[in-house]
C-alpha cells in the first residue's frame, strides 16, 4: 500500500461496507466514502465471513431484520460479525452507525445500550453534535470548539449504561460526541433522544471500535449543503495499519 507523510494514500485504503436484510443507508454510505473521501469501497454481505483485506469496516443505519426483538439483537447473529469482532479484536476499525451502532453494543464490541428515545416517537432532523474525545482518532483532528450538523433518524437512540460505566467512558476519554446547540452548548433541550449524559457516540476502550447515531454519510456532500460529515468518515481512516 502506498504512503505519503506516514499515512496510506487514500484510493489504495479499502473500507467494507456491510448489508444487512433491511440496512437502508448502505448506498449513501458507499457513495460517501468512494466519491466524498476518496476510497476504495469493498461490499460486503451479512452472510460473508471474508472481509476480503479491508482496511476498516462500516455497520450502515437502517432496520436490519426489521428491528424485530431490539434493534441488531438479531444481526449481531449475522455470519459476518464473527470476522468483525475477529478485526475490531486484531486493532482494526470498525464504526457503526444508528442501527450499525445499536448492532456493535449488542454484540458486546462497544459498552452500552440503545433504548427507545424518551418521546417514543421516531425522530428525523438535524442535530448539533459536539466532538468530545481527543484520544480516538475518529474525533481527534476534529474542533472541539466547533458543533457539526450532522441528521438523526431514528426511534432507538437513547443511549444508556450503568453509573460506572458512565465513569469508564469519562475516564478513557470515550465519548466522541454530545447533542449539544448550535453554538456548543449542552442543555437538556438539545438532547434529541434521552441519552445519559447527552452521548451521541463512543468508542471502545482501546479507540478502534466506534458507534454513534447521527448519519455522517447524509452531511458528506456540497449537493446536500452539508459536509460536516466528511471530517468524521476522514477520522476513521487516520493512522490505518494495513
Amino acid at each position: 500500500m502506498a504512503e505519503t507523510g506516514g499515512m496510506p494514500e487514500l484510493a489504495a485504503m479499502k473500507i467494507g461496507v456491510v448489508t444487512f436484510p433491511g440496512s437502508n443507508c448502505d448506498r449513501d454510505m458507499v457513495h460517501a466514502l468512494s466519491e466524498g473521501v476518496g476510497v476504495q469501497v469493498v461490499a460486503l454481505w451479512h452472510k460473508d465471513r471474508d472481509l476480503q483485506g479491508v482496511d476498516a469496516v462500516v455497520l450502515p443505519g437502517g432496520f436490519s431484520y426489521g428491528d424485530y426483538l431490539r434493534s441488531g439483537a438479531i444481526a449481531r447473529f449475522s455470519p459476518i460479525m464473527e470476522s468483525v469482532a475477529a478485526h475490531a479484536a486484531r486493532g482494526g476499525r470498525v464504526l457503526g452507525v444508528c442501527n450499525g451502532f445499536q448492532i456493535l453494543c449488542e454484540a458486546g464490541l462497544l459498552p452500552g445500550a440503545l433504548r427507545h428515545n424518551e418521546s417514543r416517537r421516531f425522530i428525523c432532523r438535524n442535530v448539533h453534535i459536539l466532538p468530545v474525545s481527543r484520544t480516538a482518532p475518529l474525533t481527534a483532528e476534529l474542533d472541539p470548539a466547533s458543533p457539526l450538523s450532522i441528521p438523526i433518524a431514528h426511534g432507538e437512540g437513547n443511549y444508556t449504561l450503568d453509573v460506572d460505566g458512565l465513569k469508564a467512558l469519562e475516564d478513557g476519554d470515550q465519548v466522541l460526541f454530545r447533542y449539544c446547540d448550535e453554538e456548543g452548548g449542552v442543555h437538556p433541550w438539545t438532547n434529541p433522544n434521552g441519552s445519559m449524559g447527552h452521548i451521541a457516540g463512543v468508542s471502545n476502550a482501546t479507540h478502534n471500535v466506534f458507534g454513534m447515531m447521527p448519519h455522517p454519510e447524509r452531511a458528506a456532500s456540497a449537493d446536500l449543503a452539508n459536509t460536516d460529515g466528511l471530517g468524521i468518515l476522514k477520522g476513521l481512516l487516520t493512522a490505518v495499519t494495513a
